[in-house]
């Protein structure tokens, strides 16, 4: 959550000669709320002291620059008085000394950037064996600016080249690249004082733990909402693009679909509130300030002025009107299919359930609505569906995953075993909780797989752990992220008594968690029983990344019995994954790809030699061919949308290599059972378990 939102930030902060922002009164409310909160009940308490300054400063620096493209050394020394004095800045609630080296970064920024459009007149030869280095987190600062105008020269060279390389003309380049820079200049004019004050407290929260975060109002609405899988406005995914705030994709089913007035494409010029309130312009506005004049009430009506898709700026414009509804956001949610797996003259059907998420509509359920959205209702009722389909087994992928709700992975494991404990919870005075699920019977019975990888974290790794402990089914993939840490959620409105959401939420560390068998997943993570190639490595993404994460450790296990002994079948299971790998193109061609992968990981620059990029990239295609996009030169944020779904297409028509071989290791279990006269279908849910 912390890496996203500070992307979001930092894609609006990059430059501009803009007004001084300061602190504002309710940034001070907030920084002595926080403080208190997490010197009395982190996990792991810090004392604001010139240590915890040093530290905050440091990843201030990093979250402002972390690639050193803005400050010099002078700079890096002139901010030195503030190295021992933000925690002071933070117990006298003067903030001064925070914004003050945000407004230095925003200067330097814009004069980076306006170096960069200065260069493109020039344009720039290619056959020179230069090279540009584009990963410079653990460089030194430039020592001066004629150093750091040198690091700029060729990145905006490098900028020039992959557009070139990607078929564009000289003077296309430099329409597109002075674009990208100016674009660059006007975001910053937007930034706001909360924005400075959110990286800034991040910085603080962050330097404690990595987990603990702050967010501001709009931030934790953003979370409710990714959380609850719904939000009241009118079913639109919109980006910023050109000044505008273009339509990427329609929601189905959402107002905006249901009405056929808005596509793809489109722009929205203005918004305007209900059937005769009056239109404000939104051109040239921050994405999150159109959004939140889009979103409203439910039922509330909301009129928008269109410039249509692909018409030029004076083009006629056309205004709809859409009555808000709460938006299922039904594509985040749990999912499911079925595989056909033919091997060795077995047909096997694997069901499969992707959950993107562990989410739970925490209102909903205290409110007691029947239709609540949880991980664990929906996975029942997609596991009953796949019963009355008669599969033989089922995979839980869980790829991508990276947590959410700690009840939802208690019940979710429910579905799976009887009852018995689930996970451990260890507070910060040391005491020891055993969670664990309470509700009789199973929702399924037969072979399970649980395909995990490096983005699989917190309660997805409580899930594949307790799976994992039990003997229940075989964890398939790669080593999880290794996050072994409780987070809760502290609204500072709800602590002052504010009815106003003004000051946010802190999302604090309060307990770290254990598997059953007594060991955490901190750091390193749920190991599979049987490993795939890895497309992530943990030392640059996972927890073991954090350089003041919790350290691995273990408690006394919890008092369990193991459904069964997978000791037993996973050699058998491995022997025949690892026989029909070595005969199948695809998977082979997936460990090459893995290989490669982790060989660029390594590689820190490219060169700036046309002739030698080509080589270069044509090698790279051949070597990822079809697995990756080529390289357009472009930003997301500078690609058309996919008005016709032709990325959408393209990916449902892609092979997934570790799912197929996951559902392939599902079906080799489901044979060895019945080898040995066991029943591997499934047998008809428990509707107790259905009914949770």
């Amino acid at each position: 959550m912390l890496k996203q939102l500070c992307w979001i930030v930092l894609g609006l902060a990059v430059s501009a000669q803009a007004a001084e922002l300061a602190p504002q009164p309710q940034h001070q409310r907030v920084v002595r709320i926080s403080a208190a909160l997490l010197g009395h009940y982190h996990y792991k308490p810090a004392v604001l002291d010139d240590a915890l300054s040093e530290a905050i400063f440091e990843r201030y620096l990093k979250t402002l620059d972390s690639e050193k493209y803005y400050f010099t050394q002078n700079d890096i020394d002139q901010l030195s008085e503030y190295r021992t004095r933000l925690d002071d800045a933070i117990i006298e609630e003067n903030l001064q000394a925070p914004f003050a080296i945000f407004n230095l970064y925003a200067r330097r920024a814009e004069e980076r950037f306006s170096y960069a459009r200065s260069l493109l007149k020039g344009g720039f030869r290619f056959d020179q064996n230069d090279r540009f280095t584009f990963v410079r987190d653990k460089a030194e600062w430039a020592s001066s600016d004629e150093a750091l105008r040198e690091i700029w020269q060729q990145r905006v060279k490098n900028d020039w080249l992959r557009l070139k390389l990607a078929g564009k003309s000289d003077p296309e380049i430099v329409t597109a690249l002075d674009k990208r820079y100016e674009q660059s200049i006007r975001r910053i004019n937007r930034l706001k004082s909360d924005d400075a004050f959110q990286m800034f407290m991040n910085a603080y929260t962050t330097a404690i733990e990595p987990h603990t975060t702050y967010l501001g109002p709009r931030a934790s609405a953003d979370f409710d909402i990714s959380m609850r899988l719904s939000l009241t406005g009118i079913g639109a995914v919109l980006q910023e693009r050109n000044d505008y705030t273009m339509v990427r994709e329609v929601t189905p089913g959402g107002p905006a679909a249901r009405s056929g007035q808005l596509k793809a494409g489109d722009r929205i010029v203005a918004v305007a509130q209900g059937e005769k309130g009056a239109f404000v312009d939104v051109v040239g506005a921050r994405l999150d300030d159109t959004v939140a004049l889009i979103r409203g009430a439910a039922d509330s009506v909301v009129r928008l002025d269109i410039l249509p898709a692909n018409a030029g700026p004076d083009a006629k414009h056309r205004q709809i009107t859409l009555v808000r509804k709460k938006v299922d956001l039904a594509q985040q949610a749990a999912k499911k299919a079925v595989l056909d797996v033919t091997d060795n003259g077995s047909a096997r059907r694997i069901g499969v359930i992707t959950l993107p998420a562990f989410y739970d509509d925490f209102e909903g359920r205290r409110k007691g609505d029947p239709n609540f959205r949880s991980a664990t209702r929906d996975v029942a009722k997609l596991l009953k569906e796949l019963g009355k389909e008669k599969v033989d087994g089922v995979v839980l992928d869980l790829r991508h995953n990276g947590g959410g709700s700690l009840k939802e992975a208690i019940e979710l494991t429910g579905l799976f075993i009887d009852t018995g404990p689930v996970v451990m919870e260890r507070n910060a005075q040391g005491q020891v909780f055993v969670d664990g699920d309470t509700t009789p019977g199973t929702a399924w019975d037969g072979p399970l797989g649980v395909l995990i990888d490096g983005e699989s974290a917190s309660a997805s790794e409580i899930f594949a752990a307790a799976i994992q402990d039990y003997g229940r089914g075989i964890v398939i993939g790669e080593q999880s992220y290794g996050k072994g840490t409780v987070q809760t959620v502290l609204n500072l409105d709800q602590a002052v008594g504010s009815e106003k959401p003004a000051l946010g939420e802190l999302r604090m560390t309060i307990a770290q968690f254990f598997r059953i068998n007594g060991s955490t997943t901190q750091v390193r993570g749920v190991q599979p029983d049987i490993a795939l190639p890895a497309a992530n490595d943990p030392t640059l993404t996972g927890e073991a990344s954090n350089d003041n994460a919790l350290p691995w450790t273990r408690i006394r296990a919890a008092a369990y019995d193991r459904v069964a002994d997978k000791g037993e079948v996973i050699p058998a299971l491995l022997a025949r994954h690892v026989a029909r790998a070595a005969n199948d193109p695809e998977f082979q061609r997936l460990e090459e790809t893995a290989s490669e992968l982790q060989r660029l990981r390594q590689q820190t620059s490219v060169s700036l030699n046309e002739a030698e990029r080509r080589r270069e990239n044509e090698s790279l295609e051949k070597r990822l061919s079809g697995l990756a996009r080529a390289d357009d030169g472009l930003l997301d944020s500078e690609r058309e949308p996919d008005t016709d779904g032709k990325d959408e297409k393209a990916g449902n028509k892609a092979k997934d290599t570790r799912l197929l071989a996951a559902a392939r290791i599902i079906a080799d279990e489901v044979d060895l059972q019945r080898d040995k006269g066991k029943p591997g279908a499934l047998e008809r849910p428990n509707q107790a378990a259905i009914s949770r």
